[in-house]
This record gives structure tokens, sequence and C-alpha cells, in this order.
């Protein structure tokens, strides 16, 4: 490469060796992968044996249980929203087996007493709809199948039997209830 003047003063270029810019710009890259690496979302599984009960991740809507010891929280741990369920006493997570699925979001978790009944908001179809999981059982419940209106915002009550939320039915936000009825297992707190 032939070196040429700049301007009015002496300084001249000097020949361009590519054996000197290859190491830079492959270093160029290399950080530049590091920061994209960094805004992508993290595919690490969540710790819920022990840990902390917040993280680097959108931790959100929490609700505890009638006894104080659980809390159930919205979490964007593994790309999407899913229910988390953490004992206060212990410091640790729950498992929620087939409550957390890909294909579905999840939002506003009430529970009872000990944690039993979990009630929330699951958006994996063209509406929301109430689920209800049953922590013993591993069972999922939706309980606002075929509901003409959209619904949000549940509550369970302590003892598991009724469940509040609002609904879009009548094309303003009016508040219903569900009675489980006297036949289901109630949550009731221990005596001990």
């Amino acid at each position: 490469m032939m070196s040429r003047e700049l301007g009015s003063s002496n300084q001249r270029l000097r020949p361009i060796n590519s054996r000197t810019y290859r190491p830079l710009s492959l270093a160029v890259v290399f950080c530049g992968l590091i920061i994209l690496s960094a805004c992508q979302p993290s595919s690490e599984p969540i710790v819920r044996s022990s840990g902390t009960l917040n993280s680097r991740y959108n931790d959100e809507q929490p609700s505890l249980s009638g006894d104080g010891r659980f809390m159930a929280y919205v979490s964007n741990r593994n790309g999407g929203r899913d229910i988390l369920l953490y004992d206060l006493r212990q410091q640790q997570f729950i498992e929620l087996p087939r409550l957390n699925r890909g294909d579905a979001v999840a939002e506003s978790p009430s529970i009872s007493n000990t944690a039993r009944y979990i009630v929330y908001v699951a958006s994996d179809r063209a509406r929301p709809e109430i689920q209800l999981y049953d922590r013993v059982t591993g069972q999922i419940q939706g309980l606002t199948v075929g509901y003409r209106g959209w619904v949000r915002n549940p509550s369970i009550s302590p003892n598991g039997r009724y469940i509040t939320f609002e609904t879009g039915q009548q094309g303003q936000w009016d508040v219903e209830v569900i009675d489980r009825g006297s036949r289901i297992e109630l949550d009731l707190p221990d005596r001990n």
C-alpha cells in the first residue's frame, strides 16, 4: 500500500499490515459476543432447592398464604412467566409439578392457608382463564372454562372453598364468587 500526505502536515500513513489488525478485530468481535450474550435471556434452570427469594429477573405479584409461611409469586427466571412457591420458614423453593408450562403465561397467584391450593390466571388460549392447582394431588382444574368475558385478579379464601375474581362479562369490571362446595377438602391450619 502506498503512503500519502494528510493535508499540510508532515505526517504520513504507514502501510497497513493485515497481520497487525487481525488480533484486534478478533478481540472486538469476541467482546461484542460477550455483550450480546449478556443481553439474551438465560437458559439456566431455576434454583428451587435453596436460594434467594429475588433474582436478577422480574419477580412480581406476591401472595402470602393464610398462615404466613408461604409466598407465591410470578417470575420470568426461565424466560416465561411462571408461578414460584417459596417457603419463608425454610427459605427454599417448593416444587410445583405440572403447574408451569412453556405454552402458558401465569399471573396473579393467590394461595390458601398452607398453600395447598393456588388459584391463578393462565393465558394459554385466546382468553385468560382462572385455574386452581392442588399441590397435594398435582391436579389443575379450570374454573372458568367456556366462560364468556374476560377474567382477572383471582383470590382464594384461606380454607380454599371460595374464589373471587373480576369479570368483564357485562362490558364493565364486576366481581364474582365461585363456591367450590362443601365436599372439597378444606385447607385448614395445623393445630400443632
